[in-house]
């Protein structure tokens, strides 16, 4: 048993910079000075009772970054935050809120957070400070959760509506009516961790602000929108998209922040012909041991439900309080009573819990109080979510420790052989598109629904009188004489389509285990076939299911609990066919580049099964599913004909299936996207240039928006695909770059450097 002695960062993190055991597997450290803070003065006409309550609470003046953005608001602009974790961007949104509900209580606000555990601590946030100022603030969480009487005192008099995208979408704009207070005087509306939407998320969340903002203009109400965003390389324009409206951008952090020591870990290899490393949880392990029994008060974030419980248990071995005391090491995950949570962040906030290991429900800004360190264990799929997790050590003047232990997967690796990435400014662009066609349909259905439509009005495209047309020959509206389109369908549109969600249909996942069938969730249509194919391993939250079968005309999938040591990876057979071009320059030194829509037809024809940790391949099993079709957006990238006539066809098919995987691994980090939502296909000879051809394809059906960032940053991604193989320490390939020789081949890795250098 471990004992923690009385917290001192500095010498712990001092020793463990000097470990013989994990200092050899430190491959980047950058140590931040600190930051004095930068003040303003309270802006002119703020209500004296906010200032004076926030005096009270210590804060005796605004940092400059939360006088500029209630100077913003004030104006009537709307306005974006930028800064980082535990900088204070809540006051950026609640002074202003705040300040005009104390002048005009008819006043009111939306509030939108993208998890109800971040909406549950914003709420005490914001009554405490308007108890504090004697407000008299009416405000509660308007979710899944909140009892139906609760509900009713909400519409009719709740000046700060907190909720989420999801319920807005489906509970409150189509019952708008019942809300008619709220839209007839809303004067903001806050959209918190507004990089969390991008990509399919983002652009239905887009779309339903165009639906808010419909019901807003019927109700005479204008309001001013103020977000809120983790660094990313282009939040005005993400902004600007997701609100389409003006956006000022307010980046210059005031706040001050103590000296942090910033680490990338790479765990030993262990297989030096695979490329495969180490465990990173225990590696994770071992480094949190190290601080917890340094006295320094530790967040472990890890990446899957059951990753959490096991290194919650490896670390009560090694931390067990005497007799009758509680544990000082604590799990958090998902799952947790909402009574256990709140201990567990008490506990945090006065230093009862001296380690807690979680899932990324702690990530954003729930108020944990100032840790000492902060451990991510394998990356959390975007930089934006990694420096918010690392984000959560530091919020005190003195020194913090905040590190990355790398997994042995390609983005992993990557990072830990350019660490630049990572320390430097954020290359990941939130993209959205809301006029994607299968997106914007559904949305067009749901504001009909809530309000007649003009013949005439746009609804953010061009486009779209011909596609209420296409609803209305669809049997969805009816257009009267009023030259107006009416609902005319017994549905109800908001409950038929997801928000998370890009395919018109969902396969449901049903647990058959046991007498009780529950629903787990769904999955879209075009994911099916790889995620619950018949004898797939579905993981829902960490937790493993077996799928028994896939009934594929009733779009149902029954799965059982089950408990193994390895994952289905399906195979896809893929076609693709290019419809149209969009733009495209052939320039002979670097070869052609294209961007266009394209067709793209997959069959899942096997699965292979992997074991955890080392990916061996210890089994296989066929597929039986009908093809499936997506019409949507790609960029294609053709190697020099000079060069590719050079090598033979094998050595040439090897090249372009590790290019495929690194510009898969590398895309998806400049996209801040998860790789799963590119699609890659090479081709020895596409049919339609004739050529070796490298596809990027969103996987969303119309796309939105990766492929056409991928062909404006074409460049960035070939350098940086040149770089993560030439800086790479492995012989003929490996997972973290171009993949294992055994797929590549013998010259594969030097063949894609020769490409890449081509091209570049």
């Amino acid at each position: 048993m471990l004992t923690a002695p009385p917290s001192n960062a500095d010498e712990a993190i001092a020793a463990l910079l000097a470990s013989p055991e994990l200092a050899p597997l430190i491959v980047a450290h950058r140590e931040i000075e600190p930051r004095a803070p930068r003040h303003a003065p309270w802006p002119d006409g703020i209500d004296p009772r906010l200032v004076g309550a926030l005096r009270a609470r210590g804060i005796e003046a605004p940092y400059v970054h939360q006088a500029a953005a209630f100077g913003a608001v004030a104006a009537g602009r709307n306005a974006v935050v930028v800064t980082p974790t535990a900088s204070g961007k809540t006051l950026c949104y609640n002074l202003p809120v705040l300040d005009a509900i104390a002048k005009d209580s008819a006043a009111r606000a939306l509030y939108l957070f993208p998890t109800k555990a971040l909406a549950a601590d914003q709420l005490v946030e914001l009554r405490a400070l308007a108890g504090a100022a004697e407000l008299g603030l009416k405000t509660h969480t308007y979710d899944g959760d909140t009892p139906p009487n609760v509900r009713s005192v909400v519409r009719a008099a709740g000046q700060v509506v907190i909720t989420n995208p999801d319920m807005l979408h489906a509970a409150i704009l189509p019952h708008h009516t019942k809300w008619f207070k709220l839209f007839e005087n809303l004067r903001y509306v806050v959209i918190d961790e507004l990089h969390s939407y991008r990509g399919l998320f983002g652009s239905h969340v887009a779309n339903v602000i165009r639906r808010l903002r419909r019901i807003c203009a019927h109700y005479g109400a204008d309001p001013i929108f103020i977000c809120a965003s983790a660094t990313i390389a282009n939040p005005r324009e993400l902004a600007e998209r997701v609100i389409e409206a003006p956006v000022e951008l307010i980046d210059d952090n005031g706040a001050p922040s103590g000296r942090r020591h910033v680490l990338i870990l790479n765990p030993p290899i262990a297989n030096e012909q695979l490329g495969i490393r180490g465990s990173a949880l225990l590696t994770g392990q071992r480094l949190a041991e190290r601080l917890i029994g340094g006295g320094v008060q530790t967040i472990a974030f890890a990446r899957s439900r059951t990753s959490v419980e096991v290194l919650t248990s490896y670390l009560r071995e090694t931390f067990a309080p005497p007799p009758g005391h509680s544990h000082t090491i604590r799990g958090y995950r998902g799952g947790y009573l909402p009574n256990e949570r709140h201990e567990i962040e008490a506990g945090l906030r006065d230093g009862r819990v001296r380690g807690v290991v979680a899932t990324n429900a702690l990530e954003l800004g729930i108020d944990i109080g100032g840790l000492d360190a902060a451990i991510s264990i394998g990356y959390p799929g975007t930089i934006a979510s990694t420096q918010q997790q690392m984000g959560r050590a530091g919020r005190r003047t003195g020194t913090s420790l905040s590190a990355l232990v790398c997994s042995s997967s390609p983005v992993d690796q990557f990072l830990a052989a350019h660490p630049q990435y990572l320390f430097d400014a954020s290359p990941e662009q939130g993209l959205v598109n809301p006029d994607n066609l299968y997106i914007l349909l559904n949305h067009l259905r749901a504001s009909t629904f809530e309000l007649p439509m003009p013949a005439a009005e746009s609804f953010g495209v061009a486009e779209t009188p011909m596609l209420l047309d296409v609803l209305a020959e669809d049997g969805w509206i009816r257009r009267a004489d009023d030259e107006r389109y009416y609902w005319a369908h017994e549905n109800f549109p908001a409950s038929d389509f997801s928000l998370r969600t890009g395919a018109p249909e969902n396969v449901v996942i049903v647990d058959v285990t046991g007498d009780r069938h529950r629903v787990l969730g769904e999955v879209d249509l075009f994911a099916a076939p790889l995620l619950v194919h018949p004898k797939a391993i579905y993981i829902h939250q960490g937790v493993q299911y077996h799928v028994d079968r896939l009934d594929w005309e009733e779009r149902k999938a029954f799965v059982t609990r089950t408990d193994v040591d390895y994952y289905t990876d399906a195979d896809l057979g893929i076609t693709l066919k290019v419809l149209e071009v969009f733009e495209g320059a052939d320039a002979p030194p670097a070869g052609l580049r294209q961007r266009g829509e394209v067709m793209v037809a997959w069959k899942v024809t096997m699965f292979k099964k992997l074991k955890y940790h080392t990916h061996e391949n210890v089994g296989w099993g066929s597929i039986d599913l009908p093809e499936t079709e997506m019409h949507t957006t790609a960029t294609w990238l053709v190697p020099p004909a000079d060069l590719v006539n050079r090598y033979d066809r094998d050595t040439l098919d090897g090249a372009l299936i590790g290019l495929a995987r690194l510009a898969r691994t590398t895309g998806a980090l400049l996209l801040m996207s998860d790789p799963r939502d590119l699609g890659v296909l090479a081709q020895v000879q596409a049919p339609f240039t004739g050529r070796p051809t490298l596809y990027l394809y969103d996987a969303t059906p119309g796309g939105v928006g990766l492929a056409e960032r991928l062909y404006a940053v074409a460049d960035e991604l070939l350098r940086a695909c040149g770089e993560a193989v030439t800086t790479c320490p492995c012989a003929d390939g490996c997972p973290a770059c171009v993949g294992p020789a055994i797929e590549v081949g013998p010259r594969g890795k030097a063949v894609v450097a020769e490409l890449l250098a081509a091209m570049t």
